[in-house]
């Protein structure tokens, strides 16, 4: 029996729906557990608007696509309901769906469902996100943690490959058993915020996300909803941000999912050179679609509603931006003034970070974009794409271009680890050494660099060091912190073992250091995106590929770095400092407990009264090989 006399949607909600304005549809459409004069049941909602007949099937009715029909509303909205009485929490079920056009028949998952059965099954679970949240504290302050004055070091992680249990057949750790060991592990690291690969329900593991079916369904691989609102809720009493990567870029071709829904292009765009993804074989969102933007952002909303995540990264916006993206001449339509740009996607993006920063202004969102586009993490009314922060790809490639050539040839090279600061506060960057950087073949971090053993973990000391100092927040992919040899491998947890020898310790070590000291410096974070916050010392010594600036807080205070690309030590070296006195050597990636050679300044030097680089008093330094050295001024003599 289905009931029809009961429904969740008012006219208003079908009429901001239709606008493209209705940002919680997750309140609205699914299935919703309720009490109906008494009668305990299940309220489905669906939109399908070239369906002849939509029926609900599951394990309750023997997947009898006869036995439960939905009603179609008279509003003109497209969608279909019904109350089933007795239906409870956990049941199984899918969309049976006619459509209007040949008699296509196909049984869907729910758009809106909160919880998907476990792969290999496809079927959407009724459930509800009832939990008791136990993060007041970090959810009053995350104003500060968030900002863009406050310190973002940002471990990337894949849930299902951080960490196994080889000897229970190397299964994952589940959402519960993940939040502690992370917890501890983020906070002795010093990472201020975990970064998650899509953790949305995907059918593919290999995807590691980035092809999502149930945009509002936690993969089940790890447990239940309630099970990652608790690692959350963990990460957040620990201290600990939370940011998810999100993908409303595509979509995968799975039959049950979201492709030809009601057997029309619905979600997608019907034009395969507007809606289908040549590089992913997937399928594009219309974003011109009202309903598909309400879709849309009540999902990104509701990541922050429910779940309460702190920042949200979404990826591939190049593909999104330009309707020539990946495409050849003639399989691409320009927009009505004949130009490559997507005129929908750009309404939509600024739609949607205009919406997420009015309900959390608290919060963050993140673009992975990986072209010049001007603006994007500028705000609208500046002609912005209204992004807070966004990924620097043009660092990343440089700066790995740069670290993966032999030593040698790197003062020929010189331009490419300097001329990020040419653009360095055009937009609220990240510095990223990302998953993408460890796969398909690219080896991993250790690996890009070049010569010796003893020279490549050097390398990528000097390569972390040098982004930690670079202005910009900080993102790092899980197993870079301890040099991990092998390519990232999604089948396997990363290469704790490791940890054992005290040359990949030493990578920990510094990692860590970097990390407090990153932290615990204002005068590394406070000034990110403000041309005042740095300051070259010298950029121009190529012929011995060495680098020296300053980063300052608000309060002037500030610290000099200096790298030395060569594994040559440099001798009586001398640059200018902007203070007369004692300065500290408060770090030195070639320290014996990092695993180097132990060449220094014993911890401190003091000024001469010679002028150099434009400043009064300058430094004779001991550089080490392949290093880089963080100087803090002490005490004046």
């Amino acid at each position: 029996m289905v009931r029809y006399d009961i429904s969740l949607l008012t006219e208003y909600d079908i009429y901001i729906f239709k606008q493209g304005k209705h940002y919680k549809l997750y309140e609205k459409l699914g299935s919703h557990i309720l009490n109906a004069d008494g009668i305990e049941g299940t309220y489905f909602a669906v939109w399908a608007p070239n369906a002849s007949r939509v029926s609900v099937i599951g394990d309750f009715n023997n997947w009898n696509p006869d036995s439960h029909p939905l009603t179609f509303r008279e509003d003109l909205s497209g969608i279909w309901e019904g109350f089933i009485p007795g239906i409870k929490k956990g049941t199984l079920y899918k969309y049976h769906i006619v459509s209007k056009f040949s008699g296509y028949r196909v049984d869907k998952a729910d758009p809106f469902a909160f919880f998907c059965e476990n792969m290999p099954g496809r079927s959407s679970i009724v459930w509800d996100l009832d939990f008791y949240w136990q993060d007041e504290e970090w959810m009053s302050k995350r104003y500060i943690k968030n900002s863009l004055s406050s310190p973002m070091s940002i471990y990337e992680v894949h849930i299902g490959s951080w960490k196994r249990v080889p000897e229970q057949d190397n299964r994952y750790l589940s959402y519960r058993e993940l939040a502690p060991q992370l917890a501890e592990y983020a906070n002795y690291m010093g990472f201020t915020h975990i970064e998650f690969l899509p953790i949305m329900e995907h059918p593919f593991y290999g995807s590691w996300g980035y092809q999502t079916t149930g945009y509002f369904a936690p993969t089940s691989r790890y447990g239940c909803p309630q099970d990652l609102m608790w690692l959350i809720d963990y990460l957040h009493r620990n201290g600990i941000g939370v940011i998810f990567d999100w993908v409303p870029s595509h979509f995968p071709d799975d039959i049950y999912g979201l492709v030809y829904f009601d057997g029309t292009h619905l979600f997608e765009h019907e034009d395969p050179r507007k809606g289908f993804h040549p590089d992913w074989n997937s399928y594009i969102f219309n974003y011109g679609r009202n309903e598909v933007k309400s879709f849309l952002i009540s999902n990104a909303l509701f990541w922050f509603d429910k779940y309460h995540i702190d920042g949200i990264r979404i990826d591939a916006v190049a593909s999104m931006l330009y309707l020539d993206y990946s495409r050849k001449e003639g399989q691409w339509i320009p927009n009505k003034y004949g130009g490559k740009e997507n005129l929908e996607a750009i309404d939509f993006l600024k739609e949607l970070n205009l919406t997420i920063y009015q309900n959390y202004p608290d919060i963050q969102t993140i673009a992975e974009e990986s072209t010049s586009w001007p603006l994007v993490s500028r705000p609208l009314y500046l002609g912005g794409l209204g992004f807070g922060l966004k990924w620097n790809m043009g660092w990343m490639h440089d700066t790995l271009d740069y670290f993966s050539s032999d030593p040698i040839y790197r003062k020929y090279n010189h331009q490419k680890i300097t001329f990020s600061i040419w653009y360095a506060f055009y937009e609220n960057f990240i510095l990223t050494l990302s998953h993408d950087e460890v796969v398909y073949g690219k080896g991993s971090l250790l690996g890009k660099m070049p010569g010796d053993d003893w020279a490549k973990k050097a390398n990528l000391k000097l390569l972390l060091g040098y982004m930690y100092a670079h202005p910009g927040k900080k993102l790092l992919f899980m197993g870079g912190e301890f040099g991990q040899y092998n390519e990232w491998n999604h089948e396997s947890s990363i290469d704790w073992h490791l940890l054992q020898y005290p040359s990949h310790r030493g990578i920990l070590n510094w990692v860590r250091d970097l990390n407090h000291l990153y932290r615990n410096e204002p005068a590394l974070y406070e000034i990110d995106f403000l041309p005042k916050g740095f300051q070259w010392i010298d950029f121009k010594d190529s012929e011995q590929s060495i680098i020296s600036f300053l980063r300052r807080d608000s309060n002037f205070n500030e610290v000099i770095v200096i790298c030395n690309m060569t594994p040559v030590p440099r001798f009586d070296y001398r640059i200018g400092v902007p203070k007369e006195g004692v300065w500290q050597e408060i770090l030195n990636s070639d320290a014996d407990y990092y695993g180097g050679k132990g060449y220094g300044n014993f911890g401190k030097v003091k000024t001469e009264k010679i002028p150099f680089h434009g400043f009064n008093f300058s430094l004779s330094l001991t550089l080490p090989p392949l290093a880089v050295l963080y100087l803090k001024w002490q005490e004046q003599l």
